[in-house]
């Protein structure tokens, strides 16, 4: 068996995000749990993908059973970001029968939520291979989740965008509209930012990737553009920015728009709307009393 790969979030948030997530779920007890199986009882739980997918939330999943016991065995079986077919038994959960059975749903729910978003990466990655441009995700996300939901994306093979409104600076319409134009919205981020932020500028046609050019921006964002006006944009933008593509892109378009020749390519599906993978745990013979490890 290997581990399950490391979730590089601050693990003091990571603990108080499961136990508020456990307290919803539990509150005072597991009423059902708690009435029908001894105290004692230990049980094996086998944790089933149902359909095909990218696994990511291994060691979410543990660390939820190990909220509820400690000496719960949690077992990989592979690690995070392995492809797996139907059937595939991605690790056992071995200890009290009381904390398997009251982590279960906690603990699905996490990993079917990750593995769908690093699924439907992986996908889209595969879409634009042979490419130069990068599959990125954007800060719609579940809140409170962003940086689980982002960790899935990297699982799935893509690239994050900023964490949010505080590590990089993105000028969109409504700024533009408010700051009286491109040049005077970059020119105050520029001398109000720290020199180490990027700047990057929403546009909607060549104007604004003339203007954002001659502004200086770090990063253009062509919004919503048509494929054939991307190209000309990527053209005449010539490497003095990167160029990130935003907007409707699909499992239909994604090729074409990253034919164009663009850096980037923003997709908000990625999280806000990732179909869950169907992952399951079967429970398998549930013993009298708790056995010891194995080692």
């Amino acid at each position: 068996m290997v581990g399950g790969g490391h979730i590089d979030v601050n693990i003091l948030e990571l603990a108080a995000l499961i136990d508020r997530c456990l307290a919803e779920d539990i509150g005072a007890g597991d009423l059902t749990t708690n009435s029908i199986i001894p105290g004692d009882a230990a049980a094996c739980g086998f944790i089933v993908a149902k359909e095909a997918g990218v696994v990511a939330g291994l060691p979410l999943a543990e660390m939820v059973f190990r909220r509820l016991d400690r000496e719960i065995d949690f077992r990989y079986n592979l690690r995070d970001g392995v492809r797996v077919e139907r059937g595939a038994v991605l690790a056992e959960v071995r200890g009290s029968a009381r904390a398997v059975l009251s982590g279960e749903r906690l603990a699905l729910n996490f990993l079917q939520r990750l593995s769908g978003i690093a699924t439907r990466t992986a996908r889209m990655v595969e879409l634009v291979a042979g490419t130069k441009a990068s599959v990125v995700d954007t800060r719609k996300t579940t809140p409170g989740l962003r940086a689980l939901e982002k960790y899935a994306v990297r699982v799935g093979g893509g690239r994050n965008h900023r964490f949010g409104l505080y590590d990089a600076v993105l000028i969109k319409d409504n700024h533009i509209r408010m700051a009286g134009g491109i040049s005077a919205a970059v020119d105050l981020s520029r001398r109000r930012c720290p020199h180490t932020a990027k700047i990057e500028v929403e546009v909607e046609d060549l104007a604004g990737v003339r203007e954002a050019l001659q502004a200086r921006a770090d990063i253009i964002m062509l919004d919503n553009m048509p494929p054939l006006l991307m190209r000309e944009a990527v053209a005449l933008v010539a490497g003095r920015a990167l160029v990130e593509a935003s907007g409707k892109i699909s499992e239909e378009n994604i090729s074409e728009v990253a034919a164009t020749g663009v850096d980037l390519i923003s997709i908000g599906a990625l999280t806000h709307s990732a179909p869950s993978l169907d992952v399951s745990l079967d429970v398998g013979e549930v013993k009298a009393a708790r056995q010891k490890k194995t080692p």
